[in-house]
């Protein structure tokens, strides 16, 4: 009975740690893209599952993604003034950047489900988004924590109207009469200090502003 209590406790402890608030560290995760498409499908195939890595701090988080394909983006955050900066760094196009301000975008809902998920030992709440912005349709089912205070890249736009940080998305769209799947899924989350400067809203040296904005 005394072992049963003692791991029993020990259980605990370890849950009450995860589910601990995290203000600041680094999450890992991985995308995989997937389409009916042919010609499409073999494209995605050829860039591979990407990895993204998120750095978070307080009210601001960082996200990089590099691919061979596509490049390297970087997208940062700041969540008390509603401003996002996007850095590419494309084959194509080279270096480019885009500074946005969130507005409140119609045609929009977000409805909380009745499943749950433990993921990497956080209690996570389904989340169903639907989007119709630009002529594109899209539906996300989110899996998110509020244990984690950061900002998604891929739920940054939605803003007040999702709560927590999404540790499995899947999202559905059809873009140009093409149905294409991206399921994301965060892999390891880390406790760590995270210095200040990667958060700067100042484009680099060498990064020009995208045509359009």
């Amino acid at each position: 009975m005394k072992k049963l209590f003692t791991f029993l406790a020990l259980s605990l402890t370890i849950l009450l740690s995860a589910q601990e608030k995290l203000t600041e560290g680094i999450v890992i995760s991985t995308q995989k893209m997937t389409t009916d498409n042919a010609q499409l499908k073999a494209q995605l195939e050829m860039m591979g599952d990407m990895q993204t890595t998120t750095y978070f701090k307080n009210n601001k988080s960082r996200s990089e993604l590099s691919n061979p394909m596509s490049g390297d983006v970087i997208t940062i955050t700041d969540t008390e003034t509603k401003e996002t900066l996007m850095l590419m760094d494309n084959p194509t196009l080279g270096k480019k950047y885009m500074l946005q301000k969130a507005e409140d975008l119609e045609n929009i809902e977000v409805v909380e489900g009745k499943e749950t998920k433990i993921i990497l030992g956080y209690t996570c709440k389904q989340y169903t988004v639907t989007v119709n912005q630009g002529g594109v349709d899209m539906t996300m089912n989110l899996f998110t924590t509020e244990a984690i205070s950061a900002e998604a890249q891929q739920t940054a736009m939605l803003g007040d109207k999702l709560k927590g940080f999404p540790l499995y998305m899947s999202m559905s769209m059809n873009q140009m009469g093409n149905d294409m799947m991206i399921i994301t899924e965060v892999t390891e989350i880390k406790k760590e200090v995270v210095s200040d400067d990667i958060f700067s809203m100042t484009p680099p040296e060498g990064y020009e502003k995208m045509s359009g904005q």
